[in-house]
């Protein structure tokens, strides 16, 4: 972060989502979802519930989380961090937030897919407490490869 910058995670508004755009548009592996998509996870009146929330240091976007929750699961749908802020917690801590949030909202359990090679992103799940439970072969196309399934207990 910034010298003396303090990393702030808050919910995620439509002022954010040029730069939301911006930060998943530099990430090979980020999902590429349009504006609407966008708008659609944090309108508060759309089914499934969703939490957005983005990390914000010094007044610059670092990076952003989506889920979904349909009680007593959750999806975490994406978790992206601007290249100039990776590997440096940024994405624990959003996960650490988000997770509150889906815990308050009575999600027990929170599940994701990510594509098999996607070594950096499997290395935090596991760091963070994510365990395999299956595979879906061929899922992913361009390239065209597996998806790992994988579950968090958010209730010990």
């Amino acid at each position: 972060m910034t010298a003396g910058g303090e990393l702030q995670i808050r919910r995620m508004t439509m002022a954010d989502l040029d730069r939301v755009m911006e930060i998943a548009a530099g990430l090979r592996d980020a999902p590429h979802w349009t504006r609407a998509a966008y708008q659609a996870a944090i309108d508060p009146n759309r089914a499934p519930q969703r939490i957005a929330l983005v990390a914000e240091d010094a007044g610059n976007l670092a990076g952003f989380a989506i889920a979904s929750v349909v009680v007593p699961q959750a999806e975490l749908e994406t978790i992206a961090v601007a290249k100039a802020y990776q590997r440096r917690g940024v994405a624990l801590r959003l996960f650490a937030a988000l997770a509150g949030e889906l815990s308050e909202a009575q999600a027990a359990d929170v599940l994701l897919e990510v594509r098999a090679s996607n070594r950096p992103a499997l290395g935090l799940y596991r760091a963070l407490g994510f365990e395999e439970g299956g595979r879906r072969p061929r899922y992913y196309a361009d390239p065209v490869e597996d998806a790992v399934l994988l579950k968090m207990c958010l209730r010990g």
